[in-house]
């Protein structure tokens, strides 16, 4: 379901501040991978990410969806293609439309805009069924604008927006990394619960090292634009914390307290 190939970028190249942040990456997930992805900052998590998602080009190397080669193609163009939940839960929806005008949004994601009603009375009673789904009582407020809602309802709402259409590639950047604990936690159940049901291609990057090992089928650790761990099956099931920093300490040959500050 994707392949990168040789994935090299750097920035500001040519100058004094150049920063290689990726460096020859090769990575395949096949359909119904569910990947952690771990490492400190900056090991090139995020930048492979949006490298996937076309927020900016790639230097050398190509990226494969489905089959498709994208490299060259802009991020508005991926969008069929790809589902992705931010960081920041103010990113993803639209604040001032309510809730049901950004599933209607979400819902057409790749369709040709034509003039017609926002949102039908079929897809009204779509919207209500997923949304009961959350467990978060969103059914009963569709109207409500979104910007009302708690960080956690409007992560969980962007949760659905992004797989209402069954995307071919699932993108979580640290999702609930602004969230408190106790919401961090129902998102992430949610998370499982629809790349269960609709079987999605998953990749999802964390800080925390309890989620890696607890959440998918693999896992893998990055460090200085590398991929140095790739972790799954009854290995990764049996996987503990300091098990892994230890690998973290071996592969990467640094200090376990500057690894365990990093990865904490």
């Amino acid at each position: 379901m994707l392949k990168l190939n040789n994935v090299h970028k750097t920035f500001n190249l040519g100058t004094i501040n150049e920063k290689k942040a990726l460096c020859g990456i090769d990575l395949v997930l096949n359909e119904g991978d569910f990947v952690t992805v771990i490492g400190g900052n900056g090991a090139g998590k995020s930048t492979m990410l949006n490298a996937i998602a076309g927020t900016w080009p790639v230097n050398e190397g190509s990226i494969t969806i489905n089959g498709v080669d994208v490299t060259a193609m802009p991020e508005h163009k991926r969008a069929p293609y790809i589902g992705r939940v931010f960081q920041d839960p103010m990113m993803g929806t639209a604040a001032s439309m309510g809730i049901d005008e950004n599933l209607a949004l979400a819902f057409r994601r790749g369709d040709r805009r034509t003039l017609h009603w926002g949102v039908t009375k079929a897809e009204r009673k779509r919207y209500y069924e997923e949304l009961k789904k959350l467990g978060l009582g969103l059914e009963e407020r569709m109207t409500v604008k979104v910007g009302l809602l708690s960080g956690g309802q409007r992560q969980a709402l962007t949760l659905l927006m992004a797989t209402l259409r069954k995307p071919r590639l699932l993108l979580l950047d640290e999702h609930t990394a602004a969230l408190d604990p106790a919401t961090a936690a129902k998102v992430l159940e949610l998370s499982d619960q629809v790349v269960a049901e609709h079987n999605l291609t998953t990749m999802m990057i964390t800080h925390t090292m309890t989620e890696a090992i607890r959440n998918g089928n693999r896992l893998l650790m990055m460090n200085a634009g590398k991929i140095i761990l790739d972790i799954s099956g009854p290995e990764k099931m049996a996987l503990k914390k300091a098990e892994l920093i230890e690998k973290f300490a071996e592969v990467a040959g640094e200090q376990e307290e500057t690894d365990s500050m990093l990865l904490s």
